[in-house]
């Protein structure tokens, strides 16, 4: 078996016990990249020498008893909006080219603290704003599993270099989707905790009220481990919730007996690709096998949440990406004349064409004459969302639905149509909307052979119900259905006509 084909806690435990090395991992870590990244382009930066010294430090803090958690030595990689001290941060744009934090995220502190070793920064849409990991200025990249396709974003470098084995674990950021979504086309674990559950401090803002760190891994298991490595309250992050559920591996047990799961009839309408219906929905048959009550309902105010978080979002990113004018830090325009000049041409040639349009989106939902009528109106929208939400978790443990309407679409189909793109969101942003946790896990294949991702909803700090729900479906998979490569469920669906027939759909295994 190869050191890659191991999970995070595996490789753990591996190390602990002197079965291999941090550095070891590290190398073979440094040899799929040198194999796959040409093609894939999963990282802005990855630098070996670094990589290497740090896990040689690491390994000797290990063998010295210093070291001795769940995550020591483990390989992992931080999206590229992730402040990481002294080595480049760029958000996938021109506009941070040369940006060199001198200091690091809580989260990456934390997961330093965990032991875990940095590899490199992963490739993102400028700035997150994006749904593809085409919108990055150092170029897109591309879904493990068709190259054609796109690997879902804006955390999709994360994702796809999870998916490659070209780290263990990773860090990505979810403003509306961005880590649940690339999760679902790769084929991996997404995991968005509640708001405020990890800090902020160290995320560049897009969207400062519904911007929150998220995991991607392999499987549950090291989801759980990571979330409760790198969350932690933090006085430096006015937003961070010292209430919130942190201690979360208790909840990996196969168990959802009794547990109430809700199925949104509105998630399941037109717009929603057969597949997708009929991986979801004989997941929640094996769901109700289990032990589960599962039933529809009606969720309501789905139709509101796009334009909601699209007005929100954009208005938000104006506001937060002012500071980027050439004066301070960043890229500035070699040929200007006079300061407003410069103003100018900074940001005309240091952003891209996507973060333009979400900044004078944003501008004229914010501006005088729109205020009241598109930005305060978003609010109110949000705030009705939420209370949908409240309603339905008082009858509900956990809410079941697709990630996308469909599978990872080609190369360049979204960048031609935005509108489509910002609708391919449907399903996830209500959930930043409301600052409620969520995880995507596998759930199937379509005919094309391309990953479906089954999400989960949950209360505010309401992971640990999460987690066991993720944990017993992805161990169903695993002892029913047939497993291919790491922890990625394989298998195609038959049609489901709904989640309260008789019994789930029979299913074809095939890797």
């Amino acid at each position: 078996m190869s050191i890659l084909d191991y999970t995070a806690v595996e490789l753990a435990v591996k190390i602990r016990s002197g079965e291999c090395t941090a550095v070891e991992a590290m190398e073979a870590v440094f040899e799929r990249i040198g194999e796959k990244e040409e093609e894939y382009h999963c990282y802005i930066t990855a630098d070996k020498s670094a990589a290497l010294k740090r896990a040689g430090e690491v390994q000797k803090r290990i063998e010295a008893g210093e070291l001795t958690g769940p995550l020591s030595g483990v390989p992992v990689a931080v999206k590229d909006n992730i402040c990481t001290r002294g080595v480049l941060t760029s958000c996938g744009s021109r506009m941070l080219e040369n940006f060199v934090p001198p200091y690091s995220a809580t989260a990456v502190e934390n997961l330093e603290k965990a032991g875990a070793v940095l590899i490199g920064k992963t490739n993102m849409d400028e700035f997150a704003m994006g749904s593809t990991t085409e919108t990055s200025y150092y170029g897109i990249t591309r879904n493990p599993v068709d190259p054609e396709r796109v690997p879902g974003g804006s955390s999709g470098g994360s994702a796809a270099a999870v998916a490659l084995s070209e780290c263990f674990m990773a860090l990505g950021s979810d403003t509306g989707g961005s880590v649940r979504q690339p999760a679902s086309y790769c084929g991996v674990v997404g995991l968005k905790p509640t708001y405020g559950t990890i800090s902020r401090y160290g995320l560049i803002a897009y969207a400062s009220s519904l911007d929150q760190i998220g995991t991607l891994t392999k499987n549950v298991e090291d989801a759980a481990y990571l979330l409760e490595a790198v969350a932690s309250y933090d006085e430096k992050d006015a937003t961070s919730m010292p209430e919130a559920e942190r201690r979360l591996t208790g909840a990996l047990r196969e168990d959802v007996k009794g547990m109430r799961i809700g199925i949104p009839k509105d998630y399941f309408g037109e717009g929603a690709d057969a597949d997708v219906k009929a991986a979801v929905l004989a997941a929640a048959g094996k769901l109700k096998e289990a032990g589960a009550a599962v039933e529809e309902f009606d969720l309501g105010m789905a139709e509101y949440a796009v334009p909601a978080y699209y007005t929100i979002a954009t208005a938000e990113a104006s506001s937060n990406l002012d500071r980027f004018d050439g004066i301070k830090y960043g890229y500035r325009a070699k040929d200007f004349t006079g300061l407003h000049n410069m103003y100018q041409k900074t940001r005309s040639e240091g952003f891209g064409a996507e973060v333009k349009r979400r900044i004078m989106l944003g501008s004229f939902v914010l501006s005088s004459g729109y205020y009241d009528a598109c930005y305060l109106k978003a609010l109110r929208a949000k705030a009705l969302i939420k209370r949908a939400f409240d309603q339905a978790f008082e009858a509900y443990d956990l809410i079941l639905g697709p990630v996308a309407p469909t599978t990872a679409p080609g190369l360049g189909e979204s960048l031609a149509d935005p509108l489509k793109m910002y609708l391919g969101d449907v399903y996830t942003i209500a959930v930043n909307l409301a600052g409620l946790p969520g995880i995507s896990v596998p759930c199937g294949r379509d005919k094309k052979g391309l990953p479906i991702g089954l999400q989960l909803i949950g209360d505010c700090f309401a992971e640990k119900k999460l987690i066991r729900a993720a944990y017993t479906w992805e161990r169903l998979a695993a002892a029913e259905l047939g497993m291919c490569g790491a922890g990625k469920p394989a298998y195609i669906p038959k049609r489901t006509a709904s989640i309260t027939d008789a019994g789930p759909a029979a299913v074809n295994v095939s890797c």
